[in-house]
């Protein structure tokens, strides 16, 4: 049980290279069974990459790709009654974040062929130019929240 005055939330140390505490998440995101090396180098990785294509600040991409995929709505399961609701909700701040970078990490590994760091890369990009699978699950996302929204008295 949960003493009285809840939880604190944990602050996250910024990382090393572009001192953003929102990277050390996003490399946390990226981070396969516990090695965190390997998600720092394969993050790092694709900010070189972004660094090199686009020739702007990969921190300027990367937040750019984030504001993009965030989503403002979505829908959760309500049982009314007997009866299950797709219920639409408004995202709030911080799972407006944690969705969007797990959008971004899942997009990059549906995709095979390349390294990890370069999957990431072109998703970052396209992601900051509002195409990409990423911002497809978002539209998605948002599109069945618009579609039920007979149901949003039931929040």
């Amino acid at each position: 049980m949960r003493k009285k005055g809840g939880f604190k939330k944990r602050q996250l140390q910024p990382d090393y290279k572009y001192n953003n505490p929102l990277v050390t998440k996003f490399i946390n995101y990226m981070m396969w069974d516990g090695k965190k090396s390997v998600a720092r180098k394969v993050v790092y990785d694709a900010f070189d990459i972004i660094q090199k294509k686009t020739k702007k600040d990969p921190m300027d991409v990367f937040d750019a790709a984030l504001k993009n995929v965030s989503p403002s709505l979505e829908v959760k399961t309500r049982r009314i009654g007997g009866a299950n609701y797709q219920v639409p909700m408004q995202v709030k701040g911080d799972r407006r974040t944690i969705l969007a970078m797990r959008w971004i990490r899942e997009a990059a590994r549906s995709k095979s062929g390349t390294a990890m760091s370069q999957r990431l890369a072109n998703e970052l990009i396209s992601a900051s130019n509002n195409e990409g699978d990423a911002i497809r699950k978002k539209e998605t996302t948002e599109r069945m929240a618009r579609a039920n929204r007979a149901f949003a008295h039931f929040a």
